[in-house]
């Protein structure tokens, strides 16, 4: 079994000067999981090579299992460094994909005609497709085969207006997740602020912040074995 994880290549925070890019729980937390049972995952990002890491994902109060693993691990930082460019995979050769969040994806990934075709593709052969936190932002302009907004009239979660607000980027952002799943067409819910949620319709699976990463592969997983 292999899983295609897509990170965001994308380092700038709109116009703050601040740095922006992938949040490492989003992506150590589901990769462990998933790793750990047999799994085998594939990384890839829009240019390739090493994708940024969020520096405010790497505050110690945002520190958990997954990330200190992380950290002592040589080999999959070294995996990490060398993504594969997304424009050079294909849905055939995986069994689902998997978006870690951030606020990066909102800028490249969200607007990345290369990653909707995939995500396109992956969903065509009826193989799971996944996101997490802001990555849920990714299927902004991913479409179903008529035409339509992929998420219109399914089950949907992601980052929410509430949660952007209290990390104080609402008008950071290049629109808030929330908001576009629900213009989309999506039948869209959420917990309390940064609680752990999951929605499962179909092939697809989203969770609304980092909290809910775990969750996220467990339903993804749960999704491939059946």
């Amino acid at each position: 079994m292999n899983v295609l994880f897509v990170l965001t290549s994308h380092d700038k925070l709109g116009n703050t000067g601040e740095k922006t890019g992938f949040w490492i729980e989003e992506f150590a937390s589901p990769y462990y999981y998933l790793a750990d049972k047999g799994v085998e995952v594939t990384l890839a990002s829009p240019a390739g090579g090493q994708p940024p890491i969020d520096p405010s994902s790497d505050k110690p109060e945002n520190q958990t299992e997954a990330t200190i693993r992380f950290k002592g691990d040589q080999a999959l930082q070294d995996k990490l460094s060398k993504t594969h460019k997304l424009a050079e995979v294909k849905a055939e050769n995986y069994d689902a994909v998997f978006y870690p969040g951030g606020h990066g994806p909102l800028w490249d990934l969200a607007e990345s005609k290369d990653s909707a075709a995939l995500i396109e593709s992956f969903y065509g052969l009826e193989k799971p497709v996944a996101f997490v936190c802001h990555a849920p932002g990714v299927l902004k302009n991913v479409k179903n085969t008529d035409g339509e907004p992929l998420v219109k009239g399914k089950k949907v979660t992601g980052f929410t207006n509430s949660e952007e607000a209290l990390v104080q980027l609402t008008d950071v952002v290049p629109f808030l997740v929330e908001d576009m799943l629900k213009e989309n067409g999506g039948i869209y819910s959420k917990a309390d602020d940064f609680q752990p949620y999951a929605l499962e319709d179909g092939l697809l699976i989203t969770g609304q912040n980092p909290a809910s990463s775990e969750k996220v592969a467990e339903i993804l997983l749960n999704r491939l074995n059946k």
